[in-house]
C-alpha cells in the first residue's frame, strides 16, 4: 500500500508541475503580504468554504513562482486521510526535488489526524516553508494547537467585498449611472460574495448556492462534528437565520416547540460547530460587564448576505436586514485585521438599539446605524433617538446612519450625525479606519 499511496503522490505533484493556473483575479487580502523571508512562521488561511482560499494559494504560486511552490489538497478522495500521506509527501518532494526550497501550499489540512504535529516537525526540521488552509477554525489564532503557538501567522479570508464584487464584475462606479449601482448593490446583497457565484451565470447561481449549503451542512457540520440529530441541526440553523436576537435558552425551546429533544447544551454545541466552520458570526452587547455580556441576548450573522436572502424567511424581502448583514461583514474584515479593534451592538433597557458599536482597547471609536431610508422622512425617529443615547453612554462623537440612497449631515443635542449611502460606505475602507 506504501508503494502505491508514493506512486499516486508523485502523479498529484507531476500534475501540479504540468498544470497552468488559473486565471486569477487579485483580492484584497493578499497573502503575499503576509510572507516575510526573514521569519519561519507558518501562515494558516481560514474561512467559509468556497470564498477562495484555495485561488489565494494559486495566487500566492504565481507571484512567489509556481515552480517554488507544490499544491496539495487534503479533500482528494483518492488518499486515506492519514498523517502517514502528509510523511510520504515530503519524501516524494524529496525525490521529486532533491535539496530545492519549496513553499507546501496544503488544502484542508484540518482533514488529516495530528496535522499540527507533522506542521510543525516540517517548518522546524526541514527546507520546506508552509501555507496551510482549512474551512475549520482549528487553524486559527484562537484555537491553533498548542504546539503551533508563536510559529503561525493567521489569515481569514471572507466573501468579496462591494469593492472586491465590483472588480470581479469589472464595473467602475463613477462612471455607472445611479440606478444601475443600485440594481448592483441589490444583486451583491441578494446573491452574496462568494468568488464562483459573482462569476456564474445569473440563473445558475441559485442552484449553486443551494448545493454550496447542504455540502457544508452535511460536511463542514455534520460530518466533522459527528452530530447525531441531523433534523434538529438543521432546524436550528433555520432558526438561525430567521433571528436577529437570540438567546441559547429561546433556540432550545423553540427546537422542543418542533418536536426535537435537545437542550441548551447541545443548542451551544451546534452553535460552536456553525461557529468553527465559519458560518455564523455572534455579536454581543457592548457592555464593560463580562458578565452581564455573556447572559444578554446575542445577535447572530451569517457568512454570506445570500443565506439570510434565500433561507431567512421572514428577512428574505427586508433589504434593511441584508445591509446590516453586509455592513457586519465589513466589520469583521477590518476586524480580522486589526487585533484590537472589536464590534458590538448596544441595546439598554428601554430597547433602544444601535446596531454596531466600533471599540478599541475599550474606548467607542462610532456608532452605526443602518436603515433602508431613503430621504429623511422614512427615517424613525427612534433610529436617531438611539444613536443619541449610545453616544451619550460611551462618550463618543462618530455618529453614523448608514442609508440605501441618503447622504447628509445633520446636528442634533450638539452632536453631529453623518448619513452615508450603502454602496459609499462599502466602497471607501476609510469610514472603518480608527
Amino acid at each position: 500500500m506504501e508503494t502505491n499511496i508514493k506512486q499516486l503522490l508523485r502523479q498529484i505533484v507531476e500534475s501540479w508541475q504540468a498544470s497552468e493556473l488559473p486565471v486569477i483575479c487579485d483580492r484584497e487580502t493578499d497573502l503575499m503580504d503576509y510572507f516575510d523571508p526573514n521569519l519561519r512562521k507558518i501562515i494558516c488561511v481560514t474561512g467559509f468554504r468556497r470564498t477562495g482560499k484555495t485561488f489565494s494559494l494559486f495566487n500566492f504560486a504565481q507571484k512567489y513562482g509556481k515552480d517554488k511552490c507544490v499544491y496539495f489538497n487534503c479533500e482528494d478522495e483518492r488518499l486515506p486521510r492519514e498523517t502517514f500521506v502528509l510523511t510520504q509527501l515530503v519524501e516524494v518532494l524529496g525525490e521529486m526535488y532533491g535539496q530545492k526550497s519549496l513553499f507546501l501550499l496544503v488544502d484542508e489540512i484540518q482533514e488529516i489526524p495530528d496535522w499540527s504535529r507533522w506542521a510543525r516537525r516540517i517548518n522546524e526540521t526541514s527546507r520546506y516553508r508552509l501555507i496551510l488552509s482549512g474551512s475549520s477554525s482549528k487553524l486559527s489564532s484562537a484555537e491553533i494547537p498548542t504546539e503551533l503557538r508563536g510559529r503561525t501567522v493567521n489569515v481569514q479570508m471572507f466573501p468579496l467585498n462591494w469593492r472586491e464584487y465590483l472588480k470581479f464584475k469589472k464595473i467602475d462606479l463613477e462612471k455607472t449611472p445611479l440606478e444601475q449601482k443600485l440594481y448592483l448593490l441589490r444583486d451583491f446583497l441578494n446573491f452574496g460574495g462568494l468568488p464562483e457565484i459573482v462569476l456564474a451565470q445569473e440563473g445558475l447561481r441559485p442552484m449553486l448556492l443551494d448545493d454550496y449549503y447542504q455540502t457544508f451542512v452535511q460536511r463542514d457540520i455534520i460530518g466533522r462534528e459527528r452530530i447525531r440529530n441531523k433534523n434538529a441541526l438543521r432546524d436550528l440553523l433555520k432558526l438561525v437565520l430567521n433571528s436577529r436576537f437570540f438567546t441559547y435558552s429561546k433556540f432550545a425551546a423553540s427546537l422542543k416547540s418542533l418536536g426535537h429533544k435537545i437542550g441548551k447544551t447541545t443548542v451551544i454545541d451546534y452553535l460552536r460547530a456553525a461557529q468553527n466552520a465559519y458560518f455564523v458570526f455572534i455579536l454581543e452587547t457592548g457592555s464593560p460587564s463580562v458578565k452581564k455580556r455573556l447572559q444578554s441576548a446575542k445577535k447572530i450573522y451569517s457568512a454570506d448576505t445570500y443565506f439570510s436572502a434565500r433561507y431567512g424567511g421572514v428577512f428574505s424581502r427586508n433589504i434593511g436586514h441584508l445591509m446590516e448583514q453586509a455592513v457586519c461583514l465589513e466589520f469583521l474584515r477590518r476586524c480580522a485585521h486589526d487585533g484590537i479593534l472589536e464590534v458590538f451592538f448596544w441595546k439598554d433597557y428601554r430597547g433602544r438599539e444601535v446596531d454596531f458599536l466600533a471599540m478599541k482597547n475599550g474606548q467607542a471609536m462610532g456608532l452605526y446605524q443602518i436603515t433602508y431610508a431613503e430621504t429623511m422622512a422614512e427615517l424613525p425617529p427612534r433610529e436617531i433617538d438611539s444613536l443619541l443615547a449610545a453616544a451619550k453612554t460611551f462618550s463618543c462623537g462618530n455618529l453614523t446612519v448608514v442609508t440605501w440612497d441618503l447622504e447628509a449631515e445633520i446636528e442634533k443635542d450638539g452632536q453631529k450625525i453623518k448619513f452615508v449611502p450603502l454602496s459609499k460606505f462599502l466602497a471607501d475602507p476609510s469610514f472603518l479606519k480608527f
